[in-house]
């Protein structure tokens, strides 16, 4: 699909991940005016109504040719912990309403497409690694991903169903744990590596002696620049018209404990590092193979993990 002159509806567009997304979009040439980013205040994507609203006035009395569903609520352990029931109902309605209405607004006759971007926490909690999407329905996911992730995983079902039946045009990629510049640096609801950023700044700021990390660190972690994933969810609006679910990942995994050193190198920060072992370690590997994602979306991450941190470093220094 080439996708100047269409209209794009970017859900979470005004987020992390979305920015880079509009980036992305921009680079190949779509006018901003061409999409259109629903923000929470006017829009509860949860609520059918509100979908409604959206799918009939985002561009004015004309119709969109292509919704890209970015939007999410999910946090880190610490946040999935306690809102497990929020988060699979946010996730699940959104994606429900979002789909059935595209249905509904004539996105199938318009040769439209859906675009639904999912999560590696749908994978099992002892799959293989590298994480293979063959995989998917191997297990059940590790516990306290478990509603974000079934509910992501059930958005893929839903767009598979409505392929067969409707024939919807629609992609699904997997992003493993994303970072990168506008990410969320809130401490009770971030992921790993904007909340170390931020604990070892503060603590660097403070002159503290030492910072206290979650777990063991012997997890391990796969991390993807948000511009790369960005090209990665941009390529599949492009080239694929059916859900099959594609990893988007770097192909490399590092121990949470070696990421906390390097962070600390990163920052500067001079203290100690202490380990809270009665904090969960989340699911025990995360690596991805990529290797459909480059047959299928000729893709492959481009920015070198310690490169993306620094200027993840650089950004929120800049900008908290």
């Amino acid at each position: 699909m080439q996708l100047t002159g269409k209209k794009i509806i970017l859900t979470g567009g005004a987020g992390f991940l979305g920015k880079a997304v509009v980036a992305a979009l921009t680079r190949r040439g779509v006018a901003s005016s061409d999409i259109f980013i629903p923000r929470r205040k006017d829009f509860d994507l949860t609520e059918k109504d509100s979908v409604v609203k959206l799918y009939n006035t985002a561009f004015k009395g004309a119709k969109a040719d292509v919704v890209i569903h970015l939007a999410a609520e999910v946090g880190g352990i610490g946040a999935n912990r306690k809102n497990p029931g929020r988060y699979f109902f946010a996730n699940m309605a959104m994606a429900l309403h979002l789909i059935e209405q595209a249905r509904i607004d004539g996105l199938v006759e318009r040769g439209g497409k859906f675009v639904q971007v999912g999560t590696i926490c749908a994978y099992p909690k002892f799959t293989p690694v590298p994480f293979v999407e063959d995989e998917l329905w191997n297990g059940y996911p590790e516990e306290t991903n478990a509603p974000y992730g079934v509910a992501k995983k059930a958005a893929w079902q839903m767009l598979d169903a409505y392929k067969l039946q409707y024939n919807l045009k629609s992609s699904y990629v997997l992003p493993v744990n994303l970072y990168g510049p506008h990410d969320n640096f809130d401490l009770e609801s971030s992921h790993v590596i904007p909340a170390l950023i931020r604990k070892c700044v503060e603590a660097q700021d403070r002159n503290d002696d030492k910072i206290i990390c979650w777990g063991t660190g012997g997890a391990s972690r796969e991390f993807l620049y948000s511009e790369d994933a960005a090209e990665g969810i941009v390529r599949a609006t492009e080239v694929m018209d059916d859900p099959t679910p594609i990893n988007l990942g770097a192909s490399f995994e590092i121990k949470i404990k070696d990421l906390v050193e390097l962070i600390v190198k990163l920052t500067g920060f001079k203290g100690r590092i202490e380990w809270d072992a009665a904090k969960p370690d989340g699911q025990p590997r995360r690596c991805l193979s990529t290797d459909k994602a480059q047959k299928l979306l000729n893709w492959k991450a481009a920015v070198g993990f310690e490169q993306g941190l620094k200027q993840t470093i650089d950004w929120y220094r800049a900008n908290r």
